[in-house]
């Protein structure tokens, strides 16, 4: 076992990386606008397809800008797509990219192009101010966005997220957790846009699994911000006598030092349940936290997720970036709709079905208020090690 100062050690240098890095947004990294428009209730009938025909599908990518991580992510998403193509069965697509070069008035402009030149759908963009500018400038036309970012402002009328969610993640921790008897929530979340949706999603979840927010504690994304909360999150847990900290701190921001400070400060992980909204198991060490051994998260369905990585390898010679499989989803989709040969097969009802559909990752479904609820497993962490404690369901049968 290392010595505590080396933990902290680690600690502080992963969150030096994060924190030398601009935090606007950083909650909703790379996926997300910081100030979205509400698209209200425009569009989102659909246009109507010719069944016989291949149907012409727009893709639009946030490549051209001159940004190589821009680059990088439209080539995965673009292979996914392609990769989930080639496996449809009973349906014809015919996909069409488009650069938006990671501009809100670019993709808005290829968003029209697109429709000018025959797309009845379009998937993507990428982040959220994108998105919102796509599906304002195709609402009139009818043609529904399905859009890769996560951020849940912009959903409604003719634009669906794809992206996980707060509310989803949320709302399937929260309901394990108060299963088993973990129902006094202290929250704690970061003091920007991307930490008041992480609130605003725990504290819904909350009141729907019947759980309660006893203490809430926001912080600064700053090692000064966060060193200076952790005596406050103490004293919520006392005087709450909560049995719980939801955290929204990911592993690239925060984590590192909570799951360090933390226990240092008293609040111990075998008798307090950490509960965390992101991804705890990327890059894998840092399930080697302290504060993090036997928390709860939530992830995509690991055999599901193996086998897309492994398709894709096979396909492309590499692994796929971690958000890869939206595209995939979003043409499976749209394929599985088609297959059927009906003529409203983009309509909103459609895209809504209840039933959902198979995607990379596992089962997902397009809500009528234009978010998505996944199928994920809920995992702890044992030995530096995720382990699974409550499977992704299959389907949404029953669900």
């Amino acid at each position: 076992m290392r010595p505590m100062f080396a933990v902290l050690s680690s600690a502080r240098k992963m969150m030096a990386r994060a924190f030398s890095r601009p935090l606007a947004c950083l909650a909703f990294v790379a996926l997300a606008a910081c100030e979205p428009i509400d698209l209200g209730g425009l569009g989102g009938g659909g246009q109507q397809i010719d069944p016989g025909k291949a149907v012409p599908v727009a893709l639009l990518l946030p490549r051209g800008g001159g940004n190589s991580g821009d680059d990088l992510i439209s080539q995965n998403l673009e292979n996914a797509a392609r990769l989930a193509a080639a496996e449809l069965n009973g349906a014809q697509i015919e996909l069409r990219v488009y650069a938006t070069g990671g501009n809100a008035q670019t993709a808005a402009a290829q968003a029209q192009k697109a429709v000018d030149e025959g797309a009845k759908i379009i998937l993507g963009p990428l982040r959220a101010e994108s998105a919102n500018a796509a599906g304002v400038a195709v609402a009139d036309d009818g043609v529904n966005v399905l859009a890769f970012s996560n951020n849940t402002s912009i959903a409604g009328g003719n634009v669906f997220v794809l992206g996980s969610t707060f509310e989803n993640t949320a709302g399937r921790l929260m309901g394990y957790a108060a299963s088993k008897g973990h129902g006094n929530i202290v929250l704690v979340h970061s003091n920007d846009v991307g930490g008041t949706a992480a609130r605003n999603a725990v504290q819904k979840a909350a009141a729907s699994s019947g759980a309660r927010i006893v203490g809430t504690v926001d912080y600064a994304l700053s090692q000064q911000g966060v060193a200076q909360s952790v005596p406050r999150i103490k004293a919520a847990v006392s005087n709450g006598s909560a049995d719980a900290v939801f955290l929204d701190a990911t592993t690239s921001g925060a984590l590192p030092l909570f799951a360090t400070m933390l226990p240092e400060a008293g609040i111990n992980p075998a008798t307090t349940q950490y509960l965390g909204l992101s991804r705890w198991d990327i890059p894998a060490q840092s399930l080697s936290l302290p504060g993090l051994q036997g928390g709860l998260f939530v992830l995509p369905d690991p055999s599901r997720t193996a086998a897309f990585n492994g398709r894709y390898q096979a396909a492309y010679g590499s692994a796929p970036h971690p958000i890869a499989g939206i595209a995939f989803d979003a043409v499976a989709a749209v394929g599985a709709l088609v297959a059927r040969g009906n003529r409203d097969a983009l309509s909103r009802s459609s895209l809504t079905q209840s039933s959902g559909f198979q995607g990379a990752t596992g089962a997902f479904r397009l809500l009528p208020d234009g978010s998505n609820q996944r199928a994920v497993a809920v995992a702890t962490v044992q030995n530096g090690q995720a382990v699974i404690v409550d499977a992704a369901p299959r389907s949404f049968s029953g669900f």
